[in-house]
């Protein structure tokens, strides 16, 4: 099974998210069903690691918090082919702790932690050759968006299926944080 664990939004929310999702040629737009904020992709793992983290999860203690969407970008930048097109999210020390929190919950179940370094964010779409000009008109277009503030009352563990249409995400378990 393919697991991540992530915060999922309201479907009002994802539906205004989902408003980006146009007008850019080589964009591959994520469904807004999918739209998610990822704290940790964990990736293929076998039942016994996957009871592990949902124990482990189940122990999370941390404060619910308010976040706010700000902004649009790429991963790719900086004279590489951009890859990916996202919404940012304004600096927020509990999600960071949170975030933080999931990954000690993943070592404790037995999986490595992730290895990068956390940056928060909505993927809107994958990137395949989106014309420069084009890209760079989308990104001043819609640079000031902002959406927030968002209530985060828990964490969700993922199955993430592959398919010919992209993935589909499923909840398998839901995390209360604490109010």
């Amino acid at each position: 099974m393919r697991l991540f664990v992530g915060i999922d939004f309201p479907p009002e929310l994802r539906q205004c998210l989902a408003l980006l999702c146009a007008g850019l040629p080589g964009a591959r737009w994520v469904e807004p069903e999918n739209l998610h904020l990822t704290l940790a992709f964990i990736g293929e793992t076998d039942d016994e690691t996957a009871r592990a983290l949902d124990v482990e999860l189940g122990r999370l203690r941390a404060p619910a918090f308010d976040v706010t969407l700000t902004g649009v970008n790429v991963f790719g930048a900086g004279g590489r082919k951009p890859r990916s097109l996202w919404v940012g999210v304004e600096a927020c020390e509990a999600l960071v702790l949170l975030q933080g929190r999931v990954e000690a919950a993943m070592v404790r179940a037995g999986l490595a932690p992730e290895g990068r370094k956390f940056t928060p964010h909505v993927t809107l779409a994958r990137l395949k050759d989106a014309p420069t000009g084009r890209l760079a008109e989308y990104l001043s277009g819609n640079g000031l968006f902002r959406l927030g503030p968002i209530a985060i009352g828990d964490v969700v563990l993922f199955e993430s299926v592959l398919g010919r249409a992209g993935a589909h995400y499923t909840a398998l378990a839901r995390y209360p944080l604490a109010g």
